[in-house]
């Protein structure tokens, strides 16, 4: 069943590959938007077109890489732009290697920067635009153990999402960011892996993870999916330069 709250939007989405990304082009292209989805997998990306959704298109887009950026959004032209390329990095602050860092700075949130200089002139152009950009309940509201280095990346997510926000708000520009708790996804599932390696037991490590969300299960894609898709439309409108937090109550114990 489709909707019409994105009719008319053209609608960019980093990471579309798989989880968020990938469940957030299906919600919006579903509304009605004609989505760009984009990854560096395009192994990945491809399955979007089990979905034989018309107005889906996938492309190869490196957010770490500014030529690529620049083609893609030119590409696209996008009213709606969603940054959802990330990566979860394992470990404290004395075990944070600096390449570690610079990865994670590049990708979770340089990234954002090369996408919202590439998209802003369009929507500039055209009065108005919507960025929905992903940070995480980790890093700016709370923190996590083992989580400094996305919890410091994420936090910045949150930084630069308000700083557009009140640089273009009278020009017709909304930039929000969502935060998640736990969500279902195959690189969640990597960690859980991960950490069930390290404890010797895969289900302790997946009982540590549930353990911590209050409504005793982790977030669905979809679930996530749903805001982006409020942010998108115009229903949204009196929204910007806010944290959406989306935890199942974690932060709020």
């Amino acid at each position: 069943m489709t909707g019409q709250r994105l009719e008319g939007k053209r609608a960019l989405v980093t990471a579309a590959g798989q989880g968020i990304g990938r469940a957030s082009a299906i919600a919006m292209a579903k509304e009605g938007a004609e989505v760009f989805a984009t990854d560096v997998n395009m192994e990945a990306l491809s399955t979007i077109r089990d979905e034989n959704l018309e107005n889906i298109q996938i492309f190869e887009l490196d957010a770490r890489s500014t030529d690529s950026v620049t083609a893609g959004v030119a590409k696209a032209n996008p009213d709606v732009l969603f940054n959802c390329a990330g990566f979860v990095h394992h470990g404290t602050i004395l075990e944070a290697t600096d390449d570690e860092l610079d990865f994670a700075f590049d990708l979770n949130v340089r990234s954002m920067v090369r996408t919202m200089r590439a998209a802003l002139p369009g929507m500039l152009e055209r009065g108005g635009g919507s960025i929905i950009n992903m940070s995480s309940a980790l890093g700016s509201i709370m923190g996590a153990p083992n989580r400094f280095i996305y919890g410091t990346t994420k936090a910045a997510v949150v930084g630069l999402t308000k700083s557009v926000a009140v640089d273009y708000i009278k020009q017709g520009i909304r930039c929000n960011c969502i935060c998640p708790g736990t969500v279902e996804s195959p690189s969640w599932h990597d960690r859980v892996t991960a950490l069930g390696k390290e404890l010797g037991d895969y289900d302790a490590a997946m009982a540590q993870f549930v353990a911590r969300q209050p409504m005793g299960r982790v977030a669905t894609a979809e679930e996530i999916a749903a805001l982006v898709v409020y942010l998108a439309a115009d229903e949204s409108a009196f929204t910007t330069g806010h944290t959406h937090i989306i935890d199942g109550g974690w932060s709020g114990q």
